[in-house]
């Protein structure tokens, strides 16, 4: 049995052809000719396998090394560096760490406001006559004054004492949320080597404003204190009577023979003197 051979009624793409569909889409622009050329021969070239695609994380954390900071498990209020920042900026703290001039005179003018609206007036009228021993009275405001000025210095140096130990601390004592379940943190080397810059060239100048205060102002106590005692002691020494037969009485100071002419019944059944 003899085989025909039919062709296929459906007749090949020739050159021809796609010569007349290039030259019929010359009236179109530029761009528009690219896109219909490429849908119009899409079908003739092979389709490539594309490689597998990756998912590239645009994350910058990932790339670069984290912070310090973000590394450090302690909440942000009790870290050291923020305790030291908000102690700098908070009152009276303040005061230590600012100008020496502006700081004396801040703690002397709480100390002679003290003295002058609270301490003064106290001694003043608190005592039985307001015209005798005026000078124990202003000694007394002024003591006043002095023991105020230090108490705050007292509470300004404690406050800095507690930032600048943790600061040089290489571990940190934290609480996550407040029911005492303290936790310790140790410092990363960055960490460490910034909070121990900072306490000793930050943190110790003020401590040692703050303890050359307290000399200070334990010195003026302490004379304080001296020129009260002698001045009682001399008070005292004036309003003792003789002992000795042959000596005077004080005018104005109290002895029986005044006190017998003005309570005479206080004084029954004792001989009057001769």
């Amino acid at each position: 049995m003899a085989m025909v051979y039919q062709p296929s009624t459906k007749p090949p793409l020739s050159t021809s052809f796609l010569s007349s569909s290039t030259h019929s889409l010359n009236f179109l622009s530029p761009n528009l000719r690219v896109g219909v050329r490429h849908h119009q021969y899409s079908y003739l070239i092979p389709k490539i396998p594309s490689p597998p695609c990756f998912r590239i994380r645009r994350n910058s954390s990932s790339n670069t090394p984290p912070l310090p900071e973000t590394e450090c498990p302690v909440p942000a209020d009790q870290q050291p560096i923020n305790e030291y920042q908000n102690l700098s900026s908070s009152f009276p703290f303040s005061w230590a760490s600012g100008d020496f001039v502006e700081y004396c005179s801040r703690l002397f003018v709480t100390g002679a406001s003290f003295a002058l609206f609270v301490g003064l007036p106290v001694a003043w009228f608190g005592a039985v006559g307001p015209d005798s021993e005026p000078l124990e009275r202003i000694l007394g405001a002024v003591s006043s004054g002095v023991i105020v000025v230090t108490l705050a210095v007292v509470r300004m140096y404690l406050g800095w004492a507690y930032v600048g130990n943790r600061l040089l601390s290489a571990t940190v004592e934290y609480e996550e949320t407040g029911w005492y379940d303290g936790q310790i943190w140790v410092k990363t080397a960055e960490v460490l080597a910034r909070d121990r810059l900072l306490g000793s060239f930050s943190v110790k100048p003020v401590l040692s404003r703050l303890k050359y205060t307290l000399i200070t102002l334990g010195a003026s106590l302490f004379v304080c204190a001296l020129l009260l005692i002698n001045l009682e002691g001399g008070q005292k020494g004036s309003y003792l009577t003789p002992t000795e037969p042959g000596d005077e009485a004080i005018p104005g100071v109290y002895n029986d023979d005044s006190a017998k002419s003005f309570e005479p019944d206080a004084f029954c059944g004792e001989p009057s003197p001769p």
